[in-house]
């Protein structure tokens, strides 16, 4: 078993860390709240800190879950930074969704520092960070991914190596933009069948047993009907995601039409006050217009 170190406690990283010191791992953790760290060490145990920088002294592998790439280097960079507290030879493990040039920039920083950087952001969701089914696509060398995957799989289904650095977050990319477009494109199809008349449990039923199924129509179709919105991936969070892919590709030169679209599409779900919304009241636009 690993000592390791937990950065970030949101929705995310709160269970994933609970999974790593469930599986036997020694775990401490830092959080800018600190009453959120106190709350996770009296339910799973473990320990806290201070400073991300002590948090990260002595640990074998530590990960790190924030919001976005500003958030990465106040946590990473700087005197309470992470990079302070490693030892040479630590592998860093980044769950951010974040840009791939951020995931560079701090590949290049640890690696002269002697520390290993993988960029690993996941796709699940709230449940999959909760249940511990995690898909994590990661970035970096392979000599640190293989050290690092047997302690990942604590909270993960399928863990990969994807390529170099920022190979993680760019395939995170991918997964958000065919994200985009499957909720609008259910978000349309609910609405039709309601305003048709059909009962849409029953179609639901049906449909996701063909070619139109997918994780979001099993997981969300229902709640789409229901109008419930209460819970799942966040609206704001979607959004910082989609604004990364857009940014990424003026870059690449890849065409990115619906996912501009839907991005929009959220925009105006922020402007009714559906921030904290699961992704999927895109309904809310055509339910209400």
């Amino acid at each position: 078993m690993a000592k390791c170190a937990f950065i970030g406690l949101g929705v995310m990283g709160y269970p994933m860390a609970g999974h790593l010191q469930k599986a036997g791992h020694d775990v401490t953790v830092y959080n800018r709240t600190a009453a959120k760290a106190e709350k996770w060490v009296s339910e799973y145990g473990g320990s806290s800190a201070p400073t991300p920088a002590e948090a990260a002294k002595g640990a074998e592998f530590v990960f790190s879950c924030v919001g976005n790439d500003e958030d990465l280097r106040s946590v990473m960079l700087g005197d309470g930074g992470m990079f302070a507290g490693m030892d040479k030879g630590a592998v860093l493990i980044d769950n951010t969704t974040a840009s791939a040039d951020v995931a560079r920039e701090l590949y290049a920083a640890a690696k002269a520092q002697g520390i290993f950087f993988i960029d690993a952001p996941v796709s699940g969701g709230q449940a999959g960070a909760e249940n511990g089914v995690l898909t994590v696509m990661c970035g970096g060398d392979q000599d640190a991914f293989d050290r690092a995957a047997p302690v990942i799989d604590a909270f993960a289904r399928s863990c990969q190596l994807m390529g170099a650095s920022g190979a993680g977050q760019l395939t995170k990319m991918v997964n958000q933009i065919c994200i985009a477009g499957l909720v609008q494109g259910l978000s349309e199809g609910v609405n039709f069948g309601v305003k048709a008349g059909l009962d849409m449990e029953k179609v639901l039923d049906v449909i996701s047993k063909g070619a139109a199924g997918s994780w979001q129509m099993e997981n969300r179709g229902s709640t789409m009907v229901q109008n419930k919105f209460d819970f799942g991936f966040a609206v704001d969070w979607m959004r910082k995601d989609l604004g990364i892919c857009l940014e990424e590709s003026k870059r690449n030169g890849a065409r990115l039409p619906v996912t501009a679209l839907v991005d929009q599409f959220y925009a105006q779900v922020q402007e009714r006050g559906g921030n904290r919304w699961d992704t999927s009241s895109l309904i809310d636009l055509l339910a209400r217009g």
